[in-house]
């Protein structure tokens, strides 16, 4: 019998399509469930001159599953036995606790299918994306799982794969947790920890999520199952990111609005720890915040404003975010500050799509 050795932590790698699946496969999102596709028309309407392609829509596409269920069947293919396949399938079904999910298990055409590769790690495709993926090819990979696995890594592992599954993406990549992280010592710590190139941390964990795109809570979750556990030691401060090892009450909540049970009363969302980004502020503090904010604005408006509409945009970037944050502030206070906040960062990360 194999054993497991808690020094062989290993953290998802999400699969993401071939391009050439990208466009065909939003278009699939779309249709399954319309609050999938992004509000591109808000930036049609402030900047006509863009032209949007199918792929910067493909980009900003969620992966959600229809909200009147999630119904997927489950096929194995390497025939691991019995007991560990049923011990598979209930950590998957723990997202069903408050959400209307389930997953079932059958031999003929599965849509779910799991592997157990050796050396090709934890991962997932992204909710409506499996559906574009070969027959016979897997949807999910569980390197090398068996029943000598501790209890704590079915709950680690398999229920954040099936997150995946179900259209969730990784929580610690949205910005408000990717700001926190120090690029250079991410670098070397997943170099050294997980042995990936630069380039593939930055693509796994420094690269934000376009928010404008993401149907969440309104702030990052560090305790969700969907985040990795991120160390004081590549962290900015030096503070950690927790993660999550399990799904956490906010995880239950947010799945339980997206697929809502039949006759269920709709959760209140419990409010995620805040990072200091979001610290409370005093009134005089919000307002302070948003007017030096605005006059930043002013002063390098002159000279930005000048040129072709990305250079335009990354002029201001920068003067852009600081705006969005300080609305934020104030929208503790001014609900309507908070709205405008969301609909200028949804333009600002369609702007970041457009011009890189």
């Amino acid at each position: 019998m194999s054993t497991y050795s808690s020094q062989a932590k290993i953290v998802c790698t999400p699969k993401m399509l071939p391009r050439h699946l990208w466009v065909s496969a939003a278009d699939i999102a779309g249709r399954i469930n319309p609050i999938n596709v992004p509000p591109i028309q808000r930036l049609s309407l402030v900047a006509p001159a863009f032209a949007l392609q199918p792929e910067h829509i493909a980009v900003l596409t969620t992966k959600f599953w229809h909200n009147g269920g999630v119904r997927l069947t489950v096929g194995f293919l390497d025939s691991p036995p019995a007991d560990l396949r049923a011990r598979i399938l209930s950590h998957m079904n723990a997202w069903g606790t408050t959400a209307n999910v389930q997953f079932v298990e059958t031999a003929t055409d599965p849509q779910v299918r799991i592997a157990r590769t050796p050396g090709d790690g934890y991962w997932s495709y992204v909710g409506t994306d499996i559906l574009s993926i070969d027959a016979d090819q897997p949807t999910m990979n569980l390197q090398e799982f068996t029943m000598a696995m501790p209890e704590s890594e079915f709950h680690r592992v398999v229920r954040h794969e099936t997150g995946h599954t179900i259209g969730c993406p990784h929580e610690h990549m949205r910005r408000e947790l990717v700001d926190l992280i120090d690029p250079d010592k991410a670098i070397a710590f997943f170099g050294a920890t997980q042995g990936w190139s630069p380039e593939m941390v930055r693509r796994q964990v420094l690269t934000p999520i376009e928010e404008g795109s993401l149907w969440g809570t309104a702030h990052a979750d560090p305790d969700s199952i969907m985040c990795y556990q991120i160390p004081g030691s590549i962290t900015k401060n030096g503070e950690p990111i927790i993660g999550g090892l399990d799904i956490d009450s906010l995880d239950a909540s947010f799945m339980a609005l997206v697929y809502p049970k039949p006759g269920s009363t709709p959760p209140a969302l419990p409010s995620p720890p805040k990072s200091k980004k979001h610290a409370a502020h005093t009134p005089e503090e919000a307002f302070d915040s948003f007017d030096a904010s605005i006059k930043s604005l002013a002063a390098v408006a002159p000279g930005a404003l000048a040129g072709n509409p990305c250079d335009v945009w990354r002029n201001i970037r920068g003067t852009v975010d600081e705006i969005i944050n300080a609305l934020q502030a104030v929208g503790t206070l001014l609900p309507i500050a908070k709205r405008a906040a969301d609909v200028l960062q949804q333009l600002a990360n369609l702007l970041n799509v457009l011009c890189p």
